[in-house]
């Protein structure tokens, strides 16, 4: 019999891949500490930039879907011949797949202002607390998937609530820790658990979105939007958006070559042969490789009050994802990394909805 599509044996190039993934996204928060710029300005310049990149190959490939997303209504049009790879959601019946129409055009957008939410919270919550507490802190996202899976009227397994509740004991352990060091880091505490919420938000909109819309398509329009949005918020808070030293500049392309693009699409890849419970947990290995990257490159490392707390939001975010992957069916969508937007192969083959 064959090797079911998600259990297959993990070879050397999938496990290099996993490998470069969790490496890409767990350099964002050592690069945005590094940087000398406001972190606004990085999240603005990092979203632009990865727009450059995707947009000329989605206008290029998705033409019809982007028309089709500014018409009302939906249905089956001539999309898989345009797009030869074909939209998230194709059929199995061989016809052409459900095209997006105006609502979830819509959808794409609100996707866009909660990412922009998010990097306008977590972004600074890491130039004013360590490294290591707002990664962790900001991992509670799926904590939060939850509790918007519940408020969509999805029941949660009793291990899923066990899980948020070790989680947000950990996040206040954490941050009561923090407290006491000073203000600042308590307020970067507070905004790394803002980030993580708005980077639920922004899952379950764009979990939406994605049924219809391929991913480079949904991708392009959500990071257009988040610019505009943090451009906007720039402007008006006077931050400047130029005059940064090399090493800045550096760490801002750095960013945008692997949280932004690289580690986001390795995962994508490894979604085909590895389950996304699985991508799940790796996805938290960001938290101590974040930390270790922040100590070898930086020498920053985490209050020794924070790390019970730490270690706690940790377990409790585990504790989540293991208990919505075995409650058989789909309650706590998997997270993407809140660091990254797809940069995906749009095949029929890639992820389901339920991976994504």
């Amino acid at each position: 019999m064959p090797v079911p599509h998600h259990h297959r044996p993990v070879g050397p190039l999938t496990g290099g891949v996993l490998a470069l993934a969790v490496l890409a996204v767990s350099s964002s928060a050592p690069l945005v500490a590094f940087a000398a710029a406001p972190a606004l300005a990085i999240a603005f310049w990092r979203n632009l930039l990865a727009v450059g990149v995707l947009g000329p190959f989605a206008l290029a490939r998705r033409r019809a879907e982007f028309r089709a997303l500014t018409r009302s209504g939906t249905g089956r049009e001539g999309l898989a011949g345009a797009d030869r790879e074909g939209p998230v959601g194709a059929g199995r019946d061989g016809r052409a797949p459900a095209v997006a129409g105006r609502r979830e055009g819509w959808l794409c957008v609100l996707s866009g202002m909660a990412l922009a939410a998010h990097f306008a919270t977590w972004m600074p919550s890491v130039q004013l607390t360590s490294v290591a507490a707002a990664v962790a802190l900001v991992a509670t996202q799926p904590a939060w998937q939850g509790l918007i899976a519940r408020g969509q009227g999805r029941r949660l397994p009793p291990a899923v609530w066990v899980g948020i509740a070790v989680a947000v004991a950990g996040a206040v352990l954490a941050s009561g820790a923090d407290f006491a060091v000073s203000g600042r880091a308590f307020a970067g505490d507070l905004l790394a658990v803002a980030g993580g919420l708005f980077a639920a938000v922004y899952t379950a909109l764009g979990e939406r979105a994605r049924v219809t819309v391929s991913t480079t398509t949904y991708t392009t329009i959500c990071y257009g939007v988040c610019a505009l949005i943090l451009l906007a918020v720039c402007l008006v808070g006077g931050v400047p958006l130029g005059g940064y030293d090399t090493g800045t500049w550096l760490a801002i392309l750095g960013l945008v070559a692997g949280a932004q693009l690289l580690g986001h699409s390795m995962f994508n890849y490894a979604l085909r042969r590895v389950s996304a419970t699985t991508v799940s947990m790796l996805i938290l290995l960001e938290a101590p490789g974040a930390a270790l990257i922040a100590w070898a490159w930086l020498g920053q490392l985490p209050r020794v009050g924070a790390l019970p707390g730490l270690a706690l939001i940790l377990a409790g975010v585990t504790v989540v994802v293991l208990g919505g992957s075995r409650a058989g069916r789909r309650t706590v969508p998997a997270p993407l990394p809140v660091d990254a937007a797809p940069l995906a192969a749009d095949t029929g083959t890639g992820p389901s909805h339920a991976e994504q």
